[in-house]
Order: C-alpha cells, then sequence, then structure tokens
C-alpha cells in the first residue's frame, strides 16, 4: 500500500469511501465491554478518518492516539474535531515499519488487517501488535469475513474468519469475544465484517 493511493482515495473527503461510518457502534461497544479504563492508553491502528477517536474523546477517554499511513485522512479526523483535536495524538506511519515507543491497554482496528494479504505482511503485523499491546491488554480487530469483500478501494483484500485472526496472532491471546457484523456502506452495499476481542496474557 502506498501513501499516494490513500492520500489519492481521501483527497475528495471521506463520505465516498465504502467502511464510512456516521458513528463507530460496533467499536465502541466492543471498546466498552472491555472495561478498559478512562485513562488508559488506546490506539486505533489504520483509522484514517474514522469518527472513532472523537467518540472516544465524547466518552471519557483521555488517551488516543491514531496512526494511519494518509496524512490526508489524519487531517480530516482531525479537523473534524476542531479543537478537541489536539487531544489526540495522530501519527502518520507505516503501520508495518512502525515502532511504537510507548504500550496500550488497547489495540483496535477496524479497517487495515485485510489490505495486508502477503504472509511476511501479516506477519509483520502480529509483530507490531505484540510490541505496542501492554501485557493484559486488549486488542479490538475487525477484518472482512470469508464472505465480505474482495476488492477494496481499488486494492484486493484477505478475508478471515476470527479463527484466522486468532491463529494470526499467535500464542500468548486469550479470546473474549467473536462476533459478525454486517456493514451498511454509504452507498447501501453490505460488507461483512469477522470481529474478535482478545486480551494478551499476563
Amino acid at each position: 500500500m502506498s501513501t499516494g493511493h490513500w492520500d489519492e482515495v481521501y483527497a475528495a473527503g471521506d463520505a465516498g469511501v465504502s467502511w464510512a461510518q456516521a458513528h463507530a457502534g460496533p467499536s465502541l461497544a466492543a471498546i466498552a465491554a472491555t472495561g478498559v479504563a478512562l485513562d488508559a492508553p488506546i490506539i486505533d491502528a489504520g483509522g484514517g478518518s474514522s469518527v472513532l477517536a472523537g467518540e472516544l474523546l465524547a466518552g471519557g477517554h483521555a488517551d488516543v492516539t491514531v496512526v494511519d499511513l494518509s496524512e490526508q485522512a489524519l487531517r480530516l479526523a482531525r479537523d473534524r474535531l476542531g479543537a478537541r483535536g489536539a487531544e489526540v495524538e495522530w501519527v502518520v506511519a507505516d503501520l508495518l515499519a512502525w515502532r511504537p515507543t510507548r504500550r496500550y491497554a488497547l489495540w483496535h482496528d477496524r479497517a487495515v488487517l485485510h489490505f495486508f494479504t502477503e504472509p511476511e505482511q501479516r506477519t509483520a503485523y502480529a509483530g507490531v501488535v505484540r510490541q505496542a499491546l501492554a501485557p493484559r491488554g486488549f486488542a479490538v480487530m475487525a477484518t472482512f469475513a470469508p464472505d465480505g469483500p474482495t476488492r477494496c478501494s481499488g486494492l484486493p483484500v484477505r478475508r478471515g474468519s476470527a479463527d484466522e485472526v486468532l491463529s494470526l496472532l499467535g500464542d500468548g491471546y486469550e479470546l473474549l469475544q467473536a462476533a459478525r457484523e454486517v456493514h451498511v456502506t454509504p452507498s447501501g452495499g453490505t460488507q461483512a465484517f469477522s470481529w474478535v476481542t482478545v486480551r494478551r496474557r499476563g
């Protein structure tokens, strides 16, 4: 994935991207179910222009980071928040090459894992999760389900079940919840997602 591709995707705003949500309901529900503290550090991996960061702030969460390849996408999310945008840490980085400088109590990913189609990319992704997530920390992850799209934003994707996500993460995680969601896109289509919530063992 290239920076230029994603900046072009977001150049006209985010209303046309298929995964866009007016409200990050499934993510917020899964995060709330973990019971993570309001002052605990949360990272939204591949968050793009998602409304999640703002909704976490509105819910009282005080330590939110968003990392994404596209500066354009992050600018859209920050501008939407106005003055509160300064309360979020925005990181422009290639997630697979990024090296966290701290550990997080919760890792959230709704829209990036399925774009990593090659085995080495997926292995690198699992390694970044391990580096970023504190012991006993939570990961809330969604990826296109086995009956989900085969392409998204002009790129091929890799679909997967909850079991496949768990296998990718490897040993050291406890499954807390697995679920399926059918997302209705802004154009009225549907996308099936597999969701998992895990806790890293201490």
